[in-house]
C-alpha cells in the first residue's frame, strides 16, 4: 500500500509517499481502507520533531481517518466488513490502510461524506472533551475561544453553543470572525486590532470569561488569563502561536483559576471507548443540524506538502483534508 513517510525531522517538503507493508492487525483491531484523512496542526509539529510524541523513523503521521472496514480481528464482534467508519488513529493515518482498535471505530452516518467524516474526530472530539470533561462548561456561562476560526477552535464555538454557553470568539481578521459568527459565536474579538483582555472585560461587564478554550498559547493566553472570572477554567489545548507560555501562579491563586491540560489523543489511547462515546454524541448533534463541519481545502495524498503548507499559512478557516 502507499503511505506518507517521514524519514527525518524536517519541513513538509521532506515527506514522501512510498510503498509500505500493510498494517499488522491484532485480534481486537479492524483494518480500515482509508478514503480520507484529516490534517491537524500536531502533524506539522510531529514531522518537524517539535511534538511531544516522537516515533522512530521511518513513520507515517496522521491522527484521523474515514473509510470502510476491510477486515476485522478474531475477537471483534461490534463491527463488520464493509461498514463505513471514522476513527482517531494516534499516528499512521496518512496511508491507504490503517489498523485501529475496534472500540475506536465509530460508524459514519449515511448522510455524511468521507471528507466531512475525516475532518470530524480530532477537532470535535478534542473540543467536546475539553469543554465537558475538563472544563465543566455550564449553560449560561461565558466561553472565550481563541483561534476561533481554526480547525479545532471553530468546533469549540459550535459545541459551546450546543451546551448553552455565551460564546466570545477571538480570531485574526474580519473574514475569520465572519466564519465564527456563522457557526454560532455571540461576540467577536479581532486580536489583530483589539485587546483580548479589554474586550472580554467590556463584553462581560468586568466579570471576565468563565472558561477559556486555548489552542493558540503565547500572547493570546497571557491576555486571556487577565480577562477571566472568579473560579475560571483555562483549557490548554495547543500552542499554534509557536510559544509555550509561562503561567503566573500569583494570578492563578488570586482568582481561584484552574489551568487544565487537554490531551485528547492520549486519553483516547488509554480509553478508546470513552472517545467513541463522545463521538457518537457529537454525531447525533450533527444529524440534528447543530454541528456544521467546515472543510477549507482538499488535497490528494501525494500533495501532503502542499496540504501542510496550506494549514501552516493560517489563511483558511476550518479543516484541511487529504483524499486517498
Amino acid at each position: 500500500m502507499k503511505a506518507v513517510l517521514c524519514r527525518e525531522w524536517g519541513d513538509p517538503e521532506s515527506l514522501m509517499v512510498d510503498e509500505v507493508a500493510s498494517p499488522v492487525m491484532g485480534p481486537g483491531d479492524v483494518l480500515i481502507r482509508v478514503r480520507a484523512c484529516g490534517l491537524n496542526f500536531a502533524d506539522t509539529l510531529q514531522v518537524a520533531g517539535k511534538y511531544q510524541v516522537k516515533p522512530p523513523f521511518p513513520f507515517t503521521p496522521g491522527l484521523e481517518v474515514a473509510g470502510e472496514i476491510a477486515a476485522i480481528g478474531a475477537e471483534v464482534r461490534e463491527r463488520r466488513v464493509g461498514e463505513r467508519v471514522m476513527a482517531p488513529t494516534h499516528g499512521n493515518a496518512f496511508a491507504e490502510e490503517v489498523a485501529v482498535p475496534a472500540d475506536a471505530a465509530v460508524p459514519i452516518p449515511p448522510a455524511m461524506d468521507d471528507v466531512t467524516a475525516a475532518a470530524f474526530p480530532v477537532a470535535y472530539g478534542t473540543s467536546h472533551s475539553a469543554l465537558t470533561h475538563r472544563g465543566r462548561l455550564q449553560a449560561g456561562e461565558t466561553l472565550l475561544v481563541l483561534g476561533a476560526a481554526g480547525g479545532v477552535g471553530l468546533t469549540a464555538v459550535e459545541i459551546g453553543k450546543a451546551l448553552g454557553a455565551r460564546v466570545i470568539a477571538a480570531a485574526g481578521g474580519a473574514d475569520k470572525l465572519a466564519v465564527a459568527r456563522a457557526h454560532g459565536a455571540d461576540e467577536l474579538i479581532d486580536y489583530t486590532s483589539e485587546s483580548i483582555r479589554d474586550r472580554v472585560r467590556a463584553l462581560t461587564g468586568g466579570n471576565g470569561a468563565d472558561v477559556v478554550f486555548d489552542p493558540v498559547g503565547g500572547d493570546a493566553f497571557e491576555q486571556a488569563l487577565r480577562a477571566v472570572n472568579w473560579d475560571a477554567r483555562l483549557l490548554i489545548v495547543g500552542f499554534a502561536a509557536g510559544r509555550i507560555q509561562a503561567v503566573p501562579a500569583n494570578i492563578v491563586l488570586v482568582k481561584n483559576i484552574s489551568v487544565v491540560g487537554v490531551s485528547w489523543g492520549a486519553h483516547g489511547e488509554r480509553d478508546p471507548a470513552f472517545v467513541s462515546r463522545d463521538l457518537a454524541q457529537l454525531l447525533r448533534w450533527w444529524e440534528a443540524g447543530q454541528l456544521k463541519p467546515l472543510v477549507a481545502q482538499r488535497f490528494p495524498l501525494a500533495e501532503i506538502a502542499g496540504a501542510m503548507r496550506a494549514l501552516l499559512s493560517r489563511r483558511y478557516a476550518g479543516k484541511i483534508v487529504l483524499e486517498v
